[in-house]
């Protein structure tokens, strides 16, 4: 058994512990609540984008265009979103997954990292990091994604990538966040908006539907985008929050274990040195 001072020690500790993990809950929760409401407040306009842009695609018949259609390169591009730190429980760690356990073959994925924890674990195993861009995690702007929603569109129209991918999580609400990895380009027509496209209403463009795509496309991609940095950081921030929760009150459960077993361990001291008084009593009588 442990003696009373490691006990001691290792109860202090904990406490100690305990003590920043409040803290870093508290901090979690004043960043979750402007993060929950920016994403609140910018979801539907980014859903509705991508209802109307998939609706009005669904009605355009066959375009030949090439946001349409995929690249002859083989090389596919992955936007990951994650953070820039960890003590978010599986947060990080979902979003990697979503590359690692897909079909998406490794020799021809090319990684742009938002956050520098899915850039170190994609990059020790064995991912080809070709731009790290974590600083947007930190304050995500609408400029910030549309510069870099741009270099991956060049790199697309110039033929060096086939497609375009994004992985992040999805904030549904404080305690559920879904990881999702979502194909960007070439645009795909989902299969409900296909359905409910009337056959009989063709889309028609002005001046033509080759200048009117190159406009729309590549607002749709960046808005896209940021509807992912703004929903990943509320959902970091839900997950670091109970993450933190987790661990204050796995801390308060050691700290009542190591409470219990020092009282046990100093009840077994006083009997000890009670029987060793009687004892010496007994032997000097």
């Amino acid at each position: 058994m442990a003696s009373m001072r490691d006990i001691k020690r290792r109860k202090s500790s904990i406490q100690s512990t305990q003590q920043i993990t409040k803290a870093m809950k508290l901090v979690s929760t004043v960043k979750l609540q402007k993060a929950r409401n920016r994403a609140e407040q910018t979801t539907p306009y980014f859903d509705y984008m991508y209802r109307t842009v998939s609706s009005m695609l669904a009605k355009s018949g066959n375009i030949n265009h090439p946001y349409l259609k995929a690249g002859d390169s083989k090389k596919i591009a992955v936007v990951v979103i994650t953070s820039n730190r960890g003590l978010a429980g599986g947060y990080n760690s979902n979003v990697v997954k979503l590359i690692t356990g897909s079909d998406l073959p490794k020799e021809d994925v090319l990684i742009y990292a938002v956050g520098n924890k899915g850039r170190e674990t994609l990059e020790r195993r064995g991912y080809h990091i070709e731009k790290d861009a974590s600083d947007i995690i930190e304050s995500p702007a609408y400029e910030d994604a549309a510069a870099l929603c741009k270099e991956v569109l060049d790199a697309f129209v110039a033929g060096d990538i086939g497609e375009i991918y994004l992985a992040y999580t999805h904030f549904k609400n404080t305690v559920s966040h879904e990881p999702k990895l979502m194909k960007l380009l070439p645009v795909e027509v989902p299969e409900d908006s296909a359905k409910e496209a009337d056959s009989n209403v063709m889309m028609s463009y002005e001046p033509n539907e080759e200048e009117a795509l190159d406009m729309i496309i590549p607002k749709y991609v960046t808005s896209l985008f940021y509807g992912a940095l703004v929903e990943a950081v509320a959902s970091e921030n839900g997950a670091r929050m109970q993450a933190m929760d987790s661990a204050t009150s796995n801390a308060e459960d050691m700290i009542s274990d190591l409470s219990l077993k020092y009282n046990r361990a100093r009840q077994g001291a006083i009997t000890q040195e009670l029987t060793e008084i009687v004892a010496g009593a007994s032997a000097i009588s």
